[in-house]
């Protein structure tokens, strides 16, 4: 079905179908507003790249940082036919509206295949099924069990969207071993495991950084995620504040419908100079706070394959994580962990790497080369390609 001519190190790929593909489950595409947004962009450009008649399928309203990172809306983007749905601009309604109006475009629209990112967007996957096309659906982890949504309708909407995917979804994307088992032993359905991938980056000198934060080469430690409660960045500050350091703590990241968590964050850090909360970043600014970080943590406690892991061990960081699955399985030996949930621990070995400058050296050096050997995204869209055919 494929040949493969390398040339430069690159595989060339000739299909003999070309396809029409539509994505959908991303809030909108280019964006860096989530890990789903950047999986949708590296698949769709690239799939368009080889050929392949490409949409994606975005929710209308503004960035989920805030207004001021609304982009121009495109109608084309990297060779990707881009469109948008109505949008229910109210919180708990936003993404089931979305959902349901990127459903019916996708079934009656000119697409072969028809792929769903999560489980919220996947309740009505029947609905392309039942109207003939190829549904896949990617699972990027357990959303129902974030503790945001505990207790509330929409841990209820997403787990349904999980047994309906499980029930109708002709194929089945997850992006761990965990999770594969997972859908094995409650749905007594198969799954194909497809990581995600990585590219490899330019380093930059810390120039923007140093003019809006005074941050220097490896004079502090990065964390950047969502600001929300399931990435435990209150048990990163509460370690960090027991530790004296020069070292600075610079949390990256923007609001997710989680402002009294973001307000719980800043009292934890009790005006403490040390202590730099950017907010959301993306571009050069992102890329300079990866290239000149001394130790980037991640202390999550629910992942499915964190981007933000890859992407700083692409830039050659040493990190320090949580020992959930999801994270150890993505860096083997080559960064260090802790005990999850666990602040006198993590505070230990943000203390054991303070210290010993020579082992975070020793991390660092393995990081890039392992992770960009390790997981490519022109090979998570050849394995992809292959599934669709």
């Amino acid at each position: 079905m494929y040949s493969f001519k390398h040339i430069h190190g690159n595989p060339k790929r000739k299909e003999d179908k070309k396809l029409k593909i539509v994505h959908f489950g991303q809030k909108h595409m280019p964006s860096r507003e989530g890990g789903v947004e950047i999986v949708a962009e590296e698949l769709t450009t690239r799939m368009a790249t080889l050929g392949h008649n490409v949409t994606c399928i975005n929710r209308r309203g503004h960035h989920i940082s805030g207004a001021q990172f609304d982009q121009e809306a495109l109608h084309e983007y990297k060779g990707v036919h881009i469109t948008s749905v109505p949008t229910i601009r109210k919180k708990g309604l936003a993404a089931a509206s979305s959902s349901f109006f990127a459903t019916l475009k996708a079934s009656f629209g000119n697409y072969n295949i028809v792929h769903i990112h999560a489980e919220g967007p996947a309740v009505f996957c029947w609905m392309p099924r039942l109207l003939g096309k190829k549904v896949i659906c990617q699972n990027h982890g357990a959303d129902w069990a974030r503790p945001r949504w505990q207790g509330t309708w929409g841990a209820h909407y997403i787990k349904y969207g999980e047994k309906m995917m499980a029930k109708y979804a002709d194929e089945i994307i997850v992006l761990s071993k965990g999770m594969q088992e997972y859908f094995m032993s409650t749905y007594n359905r198969t799954t194909t495991y497809i990581p995600n991938g990585v590219n490899r980056p330019q380093i930059l000198p810390a120039q923007s950084i140093g003019d809006k934060w005074n941050l220097t080469k490896d004079s502090y430690i990065l964390a950047l995620a969502r600001l929300t409660d399931e990435k435990k960045i209150h048990l990163l500050i509460q370690a960090y504040t027991k530790i004296k350091t020069n070292i600075k703590l610079v949390i990256a990241g923007g609001s997710s419908d989680s402002e009294e968590y973001i307000t719980l964050l800043h009292q934890l850090a009790d005006n403490d100079p040390r202590i730099i909360f950017t907010g959301f970043v993306q571009g050069q600014i992102l890329e300079e706070l990866y290239s000149n970080a001394y130790l980037y943590c991640l202390p999550s406690e629910l992942e499915g394959m964190p981007l933000s892991l890859l992407e700083a061990m692409s830039y050659g960081n040493c990190c320090l994580i949580s020992d959930i699955p999801e994270c150890k399985d993505v860096v083997e030996d080559k960064a260090l962990s802790f005990k999850k949930n666990d602040v006198n621990d993590l505070k230990d070995k943000i203390q054991l790497l303070l210290d010993n400058p020579d082992k975070v050296a020793m991390y660092k050096a393995m990081a890039a080369n392992y992770i960009c050997n390790k997981y490519s995204w022109d090979d998570v869209v050849d394995k992809m390609l292959l599934l669709y055919q």
